[in-house]
């Protein structure tokens, strides 16, 4: 991604400008943002991100079916459920960036900036600062930051 690296000053073209206060329309609930976060290191189902986010199946469905439309959420098929993960890294990053800035606006030290040892008394189930990944593997959480994964 080389979106940071020296000036761009065009204009966007209308029709992209259109597409981008659609991705920001999409984050503009919620719901939606709970789910997006949701993704932004593994995939879950309808049943699990309901679960996850505490809404009614049907109603976070809903909610993924915008955010396919818009592009910001994928599938695959497992069996007979289906699963969600974040459309690209693009996504991944816009939303981990987000979270991240809102942390800022709180009192204290933002959770993505805080040790091991203070993320450890946050999170007692993670061991030495790590987070558990998809897979069940740790991930480091530094490495998770760096990589895009918050």
């Amino acid at each position: 991604m080389n979106a940071d690296k020296g000036s761009c000053r065009r204009r966007l073209p209308d029709d992209q400008v259109d597409l981008v206060v659609e991705v920001f329309r999409m984050l503009a609930d919620s719901t939606r943002v709970q789910v997006l976060w949701a993704l932004v290191d593994r995939e879950l189902s309808v049943n699990d991100l309901a679960e996850h986010v505490g809404k009614p199946a049907p109603s976070v469905s809903q909610h993924l079916a915008k955010l396919r439309m818009a592009r910001l959420v994928r599938t695959r098929k497992e069996g007979t459920q289906v699963i969600y993960r974040l459309e690209n890294d693009h996504i991944r990053q816009l939303v981990t960036d987000a979270v991240f800035n809102a942390e800022h606006a709180g009192p204290g030290v933002p959770g993505h900036h805080r040790t091991g040892d203070e993320l450890r008394i946050l999170h007692p189930e993670r061991k030495s600062g790590r987070a558990p990944s998809s897979a069940g593997a740790d991930i480091p959480a530094p490495a998770r930051a760096e990589g895009g994964q918050a």
